[in-house]
């Protein structure tokens, strides 16, 4: 489309076919807009094989995960793909690739609960793009690079992290009679979660307001219901699951205390079926991020698995308002258990 105007009539004519990120392997952030000529991250799964994708964080301000179209917006987004993720992938390929899971793991010691806090996993990234990137960017390209990834991002790797556990979450999908979440996603209009054992299906309820904080002069008024891939995070046992290894997020998302933070913690280890092995919480004596979703014990106990999240103004392109503690609706769990149990009739017939 030559223009904004053009390109929203093309986008409502039907002649567009529009899908989750999830059904490509991809999540984005918010609006999680994601359109061929974007760059992607990818993300390999060194065990099981499978790929996961993500787009690269865009920083703060008049951003397209929150609706932004402005000069600015489209202008930035055209030098993300000509200049910023060329050189991100030189960098990327002079180092062999990423570990991304040595950074997660680091972060959490550092007080990242890597879904409303990636400060130190940004830092210790750019840590290990650093020297690379002076390797293959001229002068003017590198102190470019350098200001976008230091200025107003401290959630630049924050995508990465969300492609890590999508590739993660994915290798457990389709698990014959498995009660385990592999994903839940928000659009601002649904709620969503998949499980193992009914690859595909998506089970939804209506998306909530988000509880929290708001930013000075606005309110739940100026608010956008719950949306994004971003609660990719809680699947894997990060963000609101990992909420007592970051202190410093607590008051922000509108908790009184840690004491409080750490209850919550264990509150979501109540309806997971483990622990993990790699990613551990050092102020709970070393314990694992709770780990494993399970339909079973959401309806069960009743306790909806909480999210950490950004509260985002329902006028285009105004951005992030506040954050808070979203809850995903008991309703979808409901629904899965109901199609769970007949799709268990359906096999045993």
């Amino acid at each position: 489309a030559p223009n904004r105007e053009a390109a929203a009539a093309l986008a409502a004519s039907g002649k567009i076919r529009y899908l989750t990120c999830h059904e490509r392997g991809v999540v984005g952030p918010m609006t999680g807009v994601t359109s061929w000529s974007m760059p992607l991250l990818v993300v390999r799964n060194e065990t099981y094989g499978n790929l996961a994708f993500s787009t690269i964080n865009e920083g703060a301000g008049d951003v397209i995960r929150f609706g932004g179209c402005t000069d600015n917006t489209i202008s930035r987004l055209k030098w993300m793909e000509t200049v910023l993720a060329p050189r991100l992938k030189q960098a990327v390929d002079l180092l062999g690739g990423l570990d991304l899971s040595a950074i997660m793991s680091q972060a959490l010691s550092m007080g990242d609960e890597l879904h409303m806090r990636n400060i130190a996993a940004s830092m210790v990234l750019l840590h290990r793009l650093a020297a690379p990137l002076s390797q293959v960017c001229p002068p003017e390209e590198l102190k470019e690079i350098m200001a976008f990834l230091t200025s107003r991002n401290d959630q630049f790797f924050l995508n990465f992290a969300m492609a890590a556990n999508k590739s993660a979450a994915d290798a457990a999908e389709g698990v014959p009679h498995s009660t385990i979440v592999t994903a839940i996603a928000r659009n601002g209009v649904e709620v969503g979660v998949r499980v193992s054992g009914m690859p595909g299906r998506w089970f939804t309820a209506p998306a909530p307001l988000v509880k929290g904080l708001y930013f000075s002069g606005y309110s739940e008024e100026d608010a956008n219901p719950d949306l994004g891939d971003s609660a990719i995070m809680e699947v894997n046992g990060f963000g609101a699951f990992a909420m007592a290894a970051s202190p410093a997020i607590v008051r922000l998302i509108g908790i009184p205390d840690t004491d409080e933070a750490n209850a919550f913690t264990q509150l979501m280890r109540s309806i997971t079926v483990g622990e993990h092995q790699t990613y551990t919480i050092p102020g709970q004596n070393f314990a694992g991020l709770p780990l494993g979703i399970d339909l079973m014990k959401v309806v069960d106990t009743g306790i909806e698995p909480g999210l950490n999240t950004a509260i985002v103004s329902k006028q285009p392109g105004v951005g992030m308002i506040g954050a808070g503690l979203s809850r995903v609706p008991f309703e979808a769990f409901a629904k899965a258990l109901i199609a769970f149990d007949e799709t268990l009739r359906e096999k045993a017939e």
